[in-house]
């Protein structure tokens, strides 16, 4: 079954979503028609700088890097937390004409220095960490660039590129391979030395702000805090690219990074209507939610629109329990790397129905779910999703292997197993590689990770395959336990677990293996770190409490 782009598309006289190319003229209708409206507020003290101060810090910085030997069609990493000099890097180097490759400041030096050697960057843009210490090294060879963005009390912006670290340096790498329309080039989730490459265009770039512009009906009165890292397509497009594009504010938080103490003081101080965050985060705010928000002194958080949730499963109790909470509802999304991140979402309820346990309908794309002999599926019936349109990238760089295989006839296999209703809204059922064969029967552990969600006392589960000479695989489940929630509360054991699942799931489903931890391992995006899982847990011999 396929899903056309125009299936998600309302009309268009209500809402026009902003025109654009891509990231150069970004800036180029709210500069003009609200030049000292904020587009961002940053920092600690929370300043403003408006959209004329940052269409001329963008220029600035572009100026910069040219003087400094780059030239168009060049590509430069960029490392930094969310601030300010983020920003105007990004938008700098784009009018400079050169390509940008986001890095999450995190990372050790070795899968740094791996990723942006196999891409063949010129230069490294070095701005501000979460940490307040400098990045890793980016290896030799390659110049590092410190941008310094200061603020004066009146709102104007300077920048100020520290070059001596060197010339740009000769080009390499898959750099070969980018085009004179390439904007970006984000590395997939995981460890950077094991990422794909993949370039998006200026087109790329646009087609995905207008969709979730166009969703979300964003304006100039609409801001929101920065939760998500900008390193990513969904802290990038969703949070900074959209908001900015529409007129509206983007609020960076102290130190650039999320922060649970803070939030929703800047939530306040933003005058936020929406904000976009992984489960994991959102879980955070829930569990927070009592103290914090009637702790706050001063006015309350104001109204929100709605709220969004994207790059994870969302459990649906979690879901609705943050929608009474905030009274807003809560729209999940689906994208991917490979598709300049949104491919569906959710609709605000004035536009259609929203249906709890649904990624929604698609944004701008087309989608379609096809069983393991290309065939479509009927209604209901479970395939790989496929995504098709002007936000699907080419391929990957430097990675003819999997870009034969990931994309086919202008159509990107995301590797996700999912199923569309007679209405067309997605419905994610789990991943090809994560499936479970257990005795010939095929287990998806995401669906077994929802189950064990709900059992009381419970508050994250992953599930992994443990290999079994009799069964070929058995399934495995490493759980973290919610805090007591009072006295005489006491924590359910590996076999009450266990007992919760026998009632919920068929008896191939129910995990042979219960370990009870601590915590899990997550990626940068907040997602489940099913890697690290597998490593710690999936091969570990010793496993207490065993059926």
């Amino acid at each position: 079954m396929a899903v056309p782009a125009a299936a998600s598309v309302r009309d268009p006289g209500r809402y026009r979503p902003p025109a654009l190319t891509g990231l150069t003229d970004l800036l180029d209708r709210p500069a003009r028609a609200r030049p000292q409206a904020p587009a961002l507020i940053t920092g600690a003290d929370r300043a403003r700088v408006s959209y004329r101060a940052l269409d001329e810090l963008a220029d600035a910085v572009a100026a910069r890097l040219t003087a400094a030997g780059l030239r168009p069609g060049d590509a430069v990493g960029l490392v930094s937390a969310n601030t300010v000099e983020f920003v105007a890097a990004l938008l700098g180097a784009a009018r400079a004409g050169l390509v940008v490759a986001p890095v999450d400041p995190a990372l050790p030096e070795p899968r740094m220095t791996a990723g942006l050697e196999a891409l063949g960057v010129r230069a490294v843009l070095l701005g501000p960490t979460a940490g307040g210490t400098p990045p890793a090294a980016v290896g030799p060879g390659v110049p590092a660039w410190t941008l310094r963005v200061d603020l004066s009390p009146a709102g104007t912006a300077t920048a100020s590129l520290g070059t001596g670290a060197g010339a740009p340096a000769d080009a390499g790498g898959a750099a070969g391979e980018l085009t004179a329309q390439d904007a970006l080039v984000l590395f997939t989730a995981g460890t950077t030395d094991r990422a794909k490459m993949v370039p998006l265009t200026h087109g790329a770039v646009a087609a995905s702000v207008r969709g979730v512009c166009a969703v979300y009906e964003l304006g100039p009165d609409d801001a929101t805090v920065a939760a998500m890292p900008f390193f990513h397509g969904h802290g990038l497009f969703a949070a900074l690219l959209s908001t900015l594009a529409s007129g509206g504010c983007v609020l960076l938080p102290a130190r650039g990074r999320f922060s649970a103490h803070t939030f929703w003081d800047d939530m306040r101080a933003a005058g936020a209507t929406w904000f976009t965050a992984v489960p994991t985060i959102h879980e955070i705010l829930l569990d927070r939610a009592a103290t914090d928000l009637t702790d706050l002194a001063g006015p309350p958080v104001p109204a929100l629109r709605f709220l969004r949730s994207s790059s994870a499963p969302l459990n649906t109790a979690t879901q609705r329990a943050l929608e009474r909470t905030l009274g807003a509802p809560l729209l999940s999304a689906y994208g991917m790397t490979e598709s300049a991140h949104q491919a569906t979402s959710e609709p605000l309820p004035q536009h259609g129905p929203l249906k709890h346990g649904s990624v929604g309908r698609p944004a701008g794309v087309e989608l379609r779910v096809l069983d393991p002999d290309g065939k479509p599926c009927p209604p209901g019936g479970e395939g790989e999703v496929w995504v098709h349109g002007p936000t699907v990238a080419r391929g990957y760089l430097g990675n003819p292997g999997e870009t034969a295989y990931g994309f086919v006839d202008g159509w990107f296999r995301t590797g996700d197993l999912g199923a569309l209703d007679e209405d067309g809204h997605l419905f994610l059922t789990g991943r090809l590689k994560n499936v479970i064969i257990r005795g010939g029967e095929k287990v998806s552990p995401e669906h077994i990770e929802d189950v064990l969600a709900g059992c009381p006392g419970v508050a994250e589960a992953a599930v992994f395959a443990v290999p079994d000479a009799t069964y070929g695989q058995r399934v495995g489940a490493a759980v973290v336990l919610s805090p007591a929630e009072g006295p005489g509360s006491e924590a359910p054991g590996a076999e009450e677990v266990r007992r919760y699942c026998r009632g919920r799931l068929a008896p191939f489903e129910v995990p042979d293996r219960i370990r009870i931890v601590t915590s899990l391992p997550h990626t940068a995006k907040g997602g489940l770190d099913r890697a690290a899982v597998d490593l710690q847990y999936a091969q570990d011999p010793v496993w207490p409490g065993l059926t």
